[in-house]
């Protein structure tokens, strides 16, 4: 082979390694972009998603909130059925929704029991009584008898009539009447508005009372003839009667549930713990980069840059997606860091063994790599596996680590192979083999081994 030809494929090279390294530049300035906090984000949505906000989601053990499990709580000798506690979650959800707190996280544990998770809010005790009340609306007369307000309707000796429930809603919400009190207005079904318009007709001058939960809230006499609308007033603040409206609309629970665990993080914990959580972060990358410059030299001054650009990587997938981060989140990302790094340390390893065995610079880079890749791969696809049984029988907390152990052990082998792949050849090229040890080994070539070598 001529000289001329072989300078002219150690250009090549040179060059695809230049044009990989600023493809590699780029994008890790892209994922810098992303994830800077409070970064304005781009102009674009895909389906639901919106990026031109992007912003890390913090789970409630970082920034405050309220998690409740609740258990179906059903008598004795019955069980409840894997239906009813979908349409509970779904009731459930929408009431929460309706509160307009901000990602909130619903979802059912085993078979019996609901996981709610309210990020921010700042009355948990409202929050624990909407959601867990049945919500059941009964509409009675009670003839020429007033039922006192407060008056449950079990207790009540006089016989009553039926004459609404809530099924026959179409919707309710809150309202003000004339003065500004706030009451809950409702809207009934075209078949309901008929049967309530011929009995308010028939029954002029006697009672009516609204009871929610089998409690009275409102009795009043019947005025005139009420057909498809109507109205619940009495002694509410604005966010009692929204509570009740919200109540009404979303329909009763099918089964009761009580609260068997009831967690409120302040903001103030909350914050502490994020903090802490970055500090031990900054303080253990550190001391990686240390052992591995002080150990490795150059190599591990390649393998701490590839870890800064694994780290914006990480951090730039959790703002796009987006991932809400959680303590056990952060854990399962620290430790993805431990496995990049090892990562790095089974390729030094290996490009050692093929200085020893005598190959050249750029050769015992390209071979440590390649002989590496099969127990990074195993490995890490190990973990992976080991991830995936987490989320599928794992809890949330579990979920959250499960999650940001794969992202982080995904990214990991991209730094590892390409990233530190990429800078370790260009910096052998670069040096024209003119440093006997330029990555920190000591290199030999196969003429210089003796006997005492093998």
């Amino acid at each position: 082979m001529s000289t001329a030809y072989k300078s002219r494929i150690i250009l090549l090279r040179k060059q695809r390694l230049f044009t990989s390294l600023t493809l590699i530049f780029a994008l890790a300035m892209l994922a810098l972009y992303i994830a800077i906090p409070n970064t304005p984000g781009f102009p674009v949505e895909s389906g639901s998603r919106d990026f031109s906000e992007l912003k890390f989601k913090q789970g409630l053990d970082l920034q405050g909130g309220l998690h409740v499990v609740l258990q179906a709580d059903m008598p004795p000798g019955k069980t409840v059925d894997a239906e009813s506690m979908e349409a509970a979650l779904a009731i459930i959800e929408n009431r929460v929704n309706a509160l307009g707190v901000s990602e909130p996280v619903i979802q059912r544990e085993g078979d019996d029991r609901l996981i709610v998770e309210l990020p921010g809010i700042d009355r948990p005790d409202d929050a624990i009584k909407l959601f867990r009340q049945t919500g059941h609306l009964s509409i009675v007369g009670s003839g020429n008898t007033p039922i006192p307000v407060g008056m449950p309707l079990a207790l009540w000796q006089e016989d009553l009539e039926d004459v609404l429930s809530g099924a026959d809603l179409k919707d309710a919400s809150l309202a003000f009447d004339q003065v500004g009190n706030p009451i809950v207005a409702f809207e009934l079904k075209p078949d309901a508005a008929n049967r309530f318009a011929d009995y308010t007709g028939s029954n002029l001058g006697k009672y009516l009372s609204i009871a929610v939960d089998g409690t009275v809230i409102q009795t009043a006499s019947i005025q005139a003839r009420i057909s498809n609308q109507g109205q619940i007033s009495g002694s509410f603040s604005a966010e009692e009667a929204r509570a009740v409206a919200i109540q009404l609309r979303y329909g009763a629970l099918p089964v009761p549930l009580k609260v068997i665990q009831n967690v409120t993080v302040g903001p103030t914990l909350g914050k502490e713990s994020l903090d802490k959580s970055i500090t031990a972060g900054f303080v253990g990358f550190g001391l990686v980069a240390i052992f591995m410059v002080l150990y490795y030299r150059v190599p591990g001054l390649v393998a701490s840059i590839a870890l800064v650009t694994y780290t914006l990587f990480v951090f730039a997938v959790f703002k796009i997606i987006p991932i809400t981060i959680t303590l056990s989140g952060i854990a399962g990302f620290i430790l993805s860091v431990g496995m990049a790094v090892d990562a790095n340390i089974l390729i030094f390893e290996r490009v050692k063994e093929e200085i020893r065995n005598g190959q050249s610079l750029a050769r015992s880079v390209d071979l440590g790599f390649k002989r590496a890749w099969n127990s990074i791969r195993d490995s890490n696809i190990s973990t992976l596996i080991t991830c995936f049984v987490l989320w599928q029988f794992g809890t949330g907390i579990v979920k959250g680590f499960a999650l940001t152990l794969a992202i982080g052990v995904l990214l990991s082998m991209f730094s590892a192979i390409t990233v530190s792949r990429t800078i370790m050849l260009l910096i052998v090229h670069l040096s024209r083999g003119s440093s006997r040890d330029i990555l920190g080994f000591q290199y030999k070539p196969k003429s210089e081994f003796t006997q005492s070598d093998v």
